[in-house]
């Protein structure tokens, strides 16, 4: 009787950890979406993760990414989650500080790059660079790049570029600027 008992709470257990590794691989299921559209969302968050490491330099889950919509542009911040890990806030303001110096010259590989299409608004960003400023800022754990203008359609072209990072990365970011 205790053997059975004891191999009763060993397959328990068993089964509760195995379940929590489960779920922690394969998060849950949004409501109204197919069991194929999951697994296709799934693919397709893993291969920006994937993509986005290459391109950016840092692995993807060790930093957060924030995009801010503003009243004469926006803001990109990147922040690393282990603040102690100083070799990643070193490649996040790396990244961010090429990135500031790329987008002002027109360069947008980087977001192509990483998100396998071109973002909406870069053809208008590029068209009207010389109108925008892009300026990198260190932040305590990582940095982010200001970006401005006084030119109102570079200023919706800049909004329509981060609302697309905002659905892309799933930031939960507000889709309008702050007032």
């Amino acid at each position: 009787m205790y053997k059975r008992a004891r191999l009763l709470s060993i397959t328990l257990v068993l089964t509760a950890l195995l379940a929590a590794r489960i779920s922690a691989q394969h998060p849950t299921m949004p409501p109204g979406m197919t069991h194929e559209e999951h697994l296709a969302q799934m693919q397709k968050e893993a291969d920006l993760k994937k993509r986005g490491e290459a391109a950016m330099g840092f692995d993807q889950d060790t930093a957060t990414h924030h995009f801010t919509l503003t009243a004469d542009g926006g803001r990109i911040e990147v922040a690393v989650n282990d603040p102690s890990n100083a070799s990643e806030v070193a490649h996040v303001r790396m990244h961010l500080a090429t990135i500031a110096g790329d987008f002002a010259e027109g360069n947008f590989a980087a977001p192509f790059a990483t998100h396998g299409e071109t973002p909406p608004g870069v053809p208008t960003l590029r068209a009207k660079r010389r109108l925008i400023r892009y300026q990198y800022e260190d932040t305590a754990h990582g940095g982010r790049v200001v970006i401005a203008t006084s030119d109102g359609k570079a200023r919706s072209a800049i909004h329509a570029f981060l609302r697309y990072q905002i659905r892309e990365h799933a930031t939960g970011d507000p889709l309008t600027a702050a007032k």
